[in-house]
């Protein structure tokens, strides 16, 4: 796999380990200054380890909203909604919504969801594996019907989870006839085939190197499979951001978001500059167009100014 000849920076925070709506807008507000592509979301109502903070957790996509009205420029979207929190016509009409709030910067994402205590934590219920996969094809049905319905026209859809009898199809999404798609995953069999049949990108977060390739290359055959070019998608990997100046920086960086040093070096986008830029460029090499960094310490702006300084540059033309 030859490198891609850009590769966008887009920044990915995690509210539900503890923001508020401030401090993301103030992220938001820095990375756009600073040339980053685009600003993403996690979409969990509950922390992973350790003892909930406060404020939150933030609802992901009233977060968007008010970040689509508080940058000009940037992508907006989360990694990724799953199918259990919103029914997937409200979710139609949130969507278009913030779409149409950002002046069309949104990039839409589904999936099946994973975490099951975050559920039962807010009362949602969390069908087995097999059952959201199919709740997951079905939200897309749906979702798509109603945004490509056409103006003046009604949508209908019966299925096993999901039916909707003579929708006004309304309000519609800015970008015209939907917003881009993400799916995402570890999946090696549905989620490959959805993302062919839906996806415009393809998402694999925080997996190492030779799991991204073999994972991308399910995507390429099960677009092969149904006749689809696959240069039509877009390949992108997630990884954790923890960069510093010096050993110092990049030690005192890693503590504050709980990390071992030599752990977060192997598996993310972390030590110095010239570290973080390598493994970014692993990831181009093998395809991926897009990079997500998730930054866990969101109060920390120097961190981003620091990457956009000297790691975003270097990746420039690659």
């Amino acid at each position: 796999m030859t490198a891609s000849s850009s590769v966008q920076l887009h920044i990915m925070v995690e509210p539900q380990q503890g923001a508020t709506y401030e401090q993301l807008r103030a992220l938001a507000v820095h990375a756009e200054s600073l040339g980053f592509a685009g600003f993403f979301s996690s979409d969990h109502y509950l922390m992973m380890g350790g003892t909930d903070p406060g404020p939150g957790p933030l609802d992901t996509w009233t977060t968007l909203a008010g970040l689509a009205r508080d940058t000009k420029r940037l992508r907006l979207g989360s990694l990724i909604t799953p199918v259990t929190f919103r029914r997937p016509g409200p979710l139609a009409v949130s969507v278009a919504q913030v779409d149409a709030m950002s002046g069309g910067r949104v990039d839409f994402s589904l999936g099946a969801g994973w975490f099951p205590i975050e559920h039962w934590a807010y009362g949602i219920p969390f069908p087995p594996t097999p059952e959201r996969f199919d709740m997951l094809e079905e939200q897309l049905a749906v979702i798509f019907g109603l945004w490509r319905t056409p103006d003046g026209e009604h949508f209908s859809f019966s299925g096993r989870h999901y039916t909707v009898e003579s929708s006004p199809a309304l309000p519609k999404p800015a970008q015209r006839p939907n917003p881009p798609l993400i799916i995402g995953g570890q999946g090696h069999k549905r989620t490959p085939r959805i993302a062919a049949e839906w996806a415009d990108e393809f998402n694999l977060p925080f997996a190492p190197l030779e799991t991204f390739v073999d994972r991308c290359s399910r995507v390429r055959a099960a677009c092969d499979a149904i006749g689809r070019d696959t240069t039509t998608m877009r390949f992108s990997a997630a990884l954790a951001l923890c960069v510093g100046a010096d050993e110092g920086e990049f030690t005192r960086r890693a503590g504050n978001i709980c990390r071992e040093p030599d752990e977060i070096r192997v598996n993310g986008a972390a030590g110095l500059p010239h570290e973080a830029v390598a493994r970014i460029q692993a990831y181009v090499a093998e395809g991926a167009q897009r990079i997500y960094l998730q930054v866990l310490d969101v109060t920390d702006l120097d961190h981003l100014s620091l990457v956009a300084d000297q790691v975003m540059p270097a990746l420039q033309g690659n």
